[in-house]
Protein backbone atom coordinates (compact mmCIF):
# COMPACT_ATOMS: atom_id res chain seq x y z
CA UNK A 1 0.00 0.00 0.00
CA UNK A 2 0.88 3.49 -1.13
CA UNK A 3 1.14 6.22 1.71
CA UNK A 4 -1.29 8.73 -0.24
CA UNK A 5 -4.08 5.44 -0.11
CA UNK A 6 -6.54 5.44 2.52
CA UNK A 7 -5.84 3.27 5.35
CA UNK A 8 -4.62 3.28 9.38
CA UNK A 9 -1.11 2.32 9.83
CA UNK A 10 -0.13 1.39 13.32
CA UNK A 11 3.83 1.31 14.78
CA UNK A 12 3.35 -2.07 16.02
CA UNK A 13 1.25 -5.04 17.73
CA UNK A 14 1.60 -3.90 21.11
CA UNK A 15 -0.90 -0.34 19.91
CA UNK A 16 -2.80 -2.90 17.54
CA UNK A 17 -3.64 -4.54 20.64
CA UNK A 18 -4.70 -1.47 22.75
CA UNK A 19 -6.96 -0.13 19.85
CA UNK A 20 -8.39 -3.80 19.31
CA UNK A 21 -9.16 -3.54 23.18
CA UNK A 22 -10.94 -0.01 22.77
CA UNK A 23 -13.25 -1.47 19.65
CA UNK A 24 -14.30 -4.47 21.62
CA UNK A 25 -15.00 -2.36 25.00
CA UNK A 26 -16.86 -0.40 22.46
CA UNK A 27 -19.14 -3.12 20.84
CA UNK A 28 -19.97 -4.12 24.22
CA UNK A 29 -21.71 -0.95 24.55
CA UNK A 30 -23.20 -0.88 21.01
CA UNK A 31 -22.41 -3.28 18.29
CA UNK A 32 -23.50 -1.13 15.72
CA UNK A 33 -21.02 1.71 17.04
CA UNK A 34 -19.35 4.05 14.90
CA UNK A 35 -15.89 4.87 15.95
CA UNK A 36 -13.93 8.18 14.42
CA UNK A 37 -10.10 8.25 14.47
CA UNK A 38 -8.08 11.33 14.14
CA UNK A 39 -4.28 12.52 13.40
CA UNK A 40 -2.89 13.77 16.27
CA UNK A 41 0.69 15.23 14.82
CA UNK A 42 2.54 12.63 12.80
CA UNK A 43 2.49 9.86 14.97
CA UNK A 44 -0.60 9.22 16.44
CA UNK A 45 -4.17 8.42 16.47
CA UNK A 46 -6.81 9.22 18.70
CA UNK A 47 -10.11 6.77 18.59
CA UNK A 48 -13.30 8.44 19.62
CA UNK A 49 -16.44 6.77 20.95
CA UNK A 50 -20.04 8.31 21.69
CA UNK A 51 -21.18 5.83 24.28
CA UNK A 52 -24.39 5.35 25.32
CA UNK A 53 -24.25 7.61 28.16
CA UNK A 54 -23.94 11.07 26.68
CA UNK A 55 -19.81 10.93 27.14
CA UNK A 56 -17.02 10.69 24.82
CA UNK A 57 -14.13 7.80 25.22
CA UNK A 58 -10.91 8.28 23.52
CA UNK A 59 -7.76 6.55 23.40
CA UNK A 60 -4.40 7.23 21.69
CA UNK A 61 -2.23 4.86 19.78
CA UNK A 62 0.93 5.04 17.83
CA UNK A 63 0.46 5.28 14.05
CA UNK A 64 -0.66 7.25 11.33
CA UNK A 65 -4.13 7.82 9.20
CA UNK A 66 -4.97 8.80 5.67
CA UNK A 67 -7.32 10.84 5.36
CA UNK A 68 -6.89 12.70 8.36
CA UNK A 69 -9.91 11.92 10.21
CA UNK A 70 -12.42 9.23 9.71
CA UNK A 71 -15.79 7.98 11.10
CA UNK A 72 -15.74 3.59 10.65
CA UNK A 73 -17.81 0.60 11.40
CA UNK A 74 -17.05 -0.58 15.07
CA UNK A 75 -17.38 -4.13 13.79
CA UNK A 76 -15.37 -3.69 10.86
CA UNK A 77 -12.41 -2.22 12.45
CA UNK A 78 -12.70 -5.05 15.02
CA UNK A 79 -12.75 -7.39 11.75
CA UNK A 80 -9.66 -5.86 10.16
CA UNK A 81 -7.11 -5.28 13.17
CA UNK A 82 -6.14 -8.84 13.22
CA UNK A 83 -5.45 -8.86 9.56
CA UNK A 84 -2.76 -5.65 9.86
CA UNK A 85 0.27 -6.53 7.69
CA UNK A 86 3.80 -6.38 7.99
CA UNK A 87 3.81 -2.52 7.07
CA UNK A 88 1.07 -1.90 9.46
CA UNK A 89 -1.34 -1.60 7.81
CA UNK A 90 -4.99 -1.79 8.44
CA UNK A 91 -7.88 -1.72 6.10
CA UNK A 92 -9.94 0.48 8.49
CA UNK A 93 -13.54 -0.28 6.30
CA UNK A 94 -16.29 2.02 4.60
CA UNK A 95 -16.14 5.59 5.44
CA UNK A 96 -19.00 6.67 7.56
CA UNK A 97 -18.70 9.84 8.27
CA UNK A 98 -21.91 11.14 7.97
CA UNK A 99 -22.68 8.56 10.88
CA UNK A 100 -20.89 10.71 13.21
CA UNK A 101 -22.75 13.79 14.46
CA UNK A 102 -21.29 15.32 17.47
CA UNK A 103 -18.30 17.73 17.79
CA UNK A 104 -14.88 16.71 19.60
CA UNK A 105 -13.22 18.88 22.19
CA UNK A 106 -10.27 20.47 21.71
CA UNK A 107 -6.97 18.62 22.24
CA UNK A 108 -5.54 21.78 24.55
CA UNK A 109 -5.60 24.53 26.76
CA UNK A 110 -7.20 22.21 29.72
CA UNK A 111 -6.52 22.98 33.29
CA UNK A 112 -6.03 20.54 35.47
CA UNK A 113 -8.21 20.31 38.49
CA UNK A 114 -7.33 17.47 40.85
CA UNK A 115 -7.01 13.63 41.31
CA UNK A 116 -9.12 11.55 42.15
CA UNK A 117 -8.18 8.08 43.37
CA UNK A 118 -9.19 5.32 41.00
CA UNK A 119 -10.63 3.15 43.97
CA UNK A 120 -12.90 6.12 44.56
CA UNK A 121 -13.91 5.32 41.19
CA UNK A 122 -14.99 2.18 41.64
CA UNK A 123 -16.75 2.33 44.86
CA UNK A 124 -19.19 4.98 43.37
CA UNK A 125 -19.33 2.56 40.04
CA UNK A 126 -19.91 -0.58 42.31
CA UNK A 127 -22.91 1.85 44.24
CA UNK A 128 -23.95 3.07 40.72
CA UNK A 129 -24.53 -0.43 39.38
CA UNK A 130 -26.35 -1.60 42.27
CA UNK A 131 -28.87 1.41 41.99
CA UNK A 132 -29.64 0.98 38.47
CA UNK A 133 -29.97 -2.77 38.70
CA UNK A 134 -32.59 -1.27 41.44
CA UNK A 135 -34.29 1.72 39.91
CA UNK A 136 -33.24 1.00 36.17
CA UNK A 137 -35.61 -0.20 33.20
CA UNK A 138 -35.30 -2.21 30.25
CA UNK A 139 -33.84 1.55 28.76
CA UNK A 140 -30.80 1.55 31.06
CA UNK A 141 -30.42 3.36 34.09
CA UNK A 142 -32.54 6.40 34.83
CA UNK A 143 -31.41 9.51 33.85
CA UNK A 144 -31.91 10.97 37.33
CA UNK A 145 -29.09 8.60 38.40
CA UNK A 146 -26.56 9.27 35.58
CA UNK A 147 -26.66 13.06 35.80
CA UNK A 148 -25.57 12.97 39.39
CA UNK A 149 -22.77 14.30 40.28
CA UNK A 150 -20.81 11.97 43.01
CA UNK A 151 -17.03 13.83 43.13
CA UNK A 152 -17.03 17.44 43.66
CA UNK A 153 -13.40 18.69 42.65
CA UNK A 154 -12.24 22.42 43.03
CA UNK A 155 -8.92 24.41 42.41
CA UNK A 156 -8.99 28.02 43.36
CA UNK A 157 -12.01 29.15 42.37
CA UNK A 158 -13.15 26.63 39.72
CA UNK A 159 -14.84 23.56 40.65
CA UNK A 160 -16.58 21.24 38.74
CA UNK A 161 -18.56 18.08 39.96
CA UNK A 162 -17.96 14.44 38.38
CA UNK A 163 -21.32 12.91 36.92
CA UNK A 164 -22.06 9.12 36.76
CA UNK A 165 -22.12 8.94 33.45
CA UNK A 166 -18.46 9.47 33.76
CA UNK A 167 -17.64 6.91 35.97
CA UNK A 168 -19.97 4.62 34.41
CA UNK A 169 -17.85 5.47 30.77
CA UNK A 170 -14.61 5.32 32.39
CA UNK A 171 -15.29 1.54 33.81
CA UNK A 172 -17.55 0.63 30.91
CA UNK A 173 -14.46 0.96 28.26
CA UNK A 174 -12.26 -0.71 31.31
CA UNK A 175 -9.82 2.50 31.32
CA UNK A 176 -8.87 1.92 34.83
CA UNK A 177 -5.57 -0.78 35.32
CA UNK A 178 -7.01 -3.43 37.29
CA UNK A 179 -6.52 -6.85 38.25
CA UNK A 180 -8.56 -9.44 37.44
CA UNK A 181 -10.85 -10.13 40.32
CA UNK A 182 -14.68 -11.69 41.08
CA UNK A 183 -16.09 -7.95 41.05
CA UNK A 184 -14.96 -6.04 38.16
CA UNK A 185 -15.83 -3.16 40.02
CA UNK A 186 -14.23 -4.01 43.32
CA UNK A 187 -11.84 -1.01 44.14
CA UNK A 188 -9.25 -3.31 45.43
CA UNK A 189 -8.93 -4.62 42.21
CA UNK A 190 -6.61 -1.15 41.42
CA UNK A 191 -3.22 -0.14 43.63
CA UNK A 192 -4.24 2.39 46.52
CA UNK A 193 -2.02 4.98 44.44
CA UNK A 194 -3.66 4.88 40.65
CA UNK A 195 -5.35 8.19 40.06
CA UNK A 196 -7.64 10.03 37.54
CA UNK A 197 -6.82 13.24 36.45
CA UNK A 198 -9.66 16.01 35.83
CA UNK A 199 -8.89 18.69 33.76
CA UNK A 200 -11.57 21.55 32.53
CA UNK A 201 -12.82 23.57 29.98
CA UNK A 202 -15.36 25.89 30.55
CA UNK A 203 -17.26 24.12 28.13
CA UNK A 204 -15.67 20.55 28.56
CA UNK A 205 -14.84 18.13 31.79
CA UNK A 206 -12.42 16.18 30.98
CA UNK A 207 -10.76 13.08 33.14
CA UNK A 208 -7.93 10.80 32.25
CA UNK A 209 -7.20 7.52 33.25
CA UNK A 210 -4.37 5.09 32.64
CA UNK A 211 -6.02 3.61 29.32
CA UNK A 212 -7.90 6.17 28.00
CA UNK A 213 -10.08 9.72 28.61
CA UNK A 214 -13.70 10.66 28.93
CA UNK A 215 -15.03 14.10 28.03
CA UNK A 216 -18.64 15.72 28.97
CA UNK A 217 -19.97 18.82 27.53
CA UNK A 218 -20.80 21.02 29.78
CA UNK A 219 -23.66 23.44 29.89
CA UNK A 220 -25.50 22.02 27.48
CA UNK A 221 -24.53 18.10 27.11
CA UNK A 222 -27.12 16.86 24.26
CA UNK A 223 -24.65 19.75 21.71
CA UNK A 224 -22.18 16.10 21.63
CA UNK A 225 -24.82 14.21 19.79
CA UNK A 226 -25.80 17.05 17.21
Amino acid sequence: MSTGERGLWLDDAAHREDLATFVERAMRLDDTGVIRLRARGERQVVAWLATGFDVLASRVVGGRITPADMSVGADALAAALPAMDRTGYVDPGFAMDSAWRGMLPPETGFTHLDDVPARVVLDLAQRGVALAKEYGSAHGPPASLLDQEVVAVSAGDVSVGIPMRCVFALTAMGFLPQAKTVDQFAPESVTPDEVVRVRVLPTWLRVDARFGTVYRRRGDPAVVLR
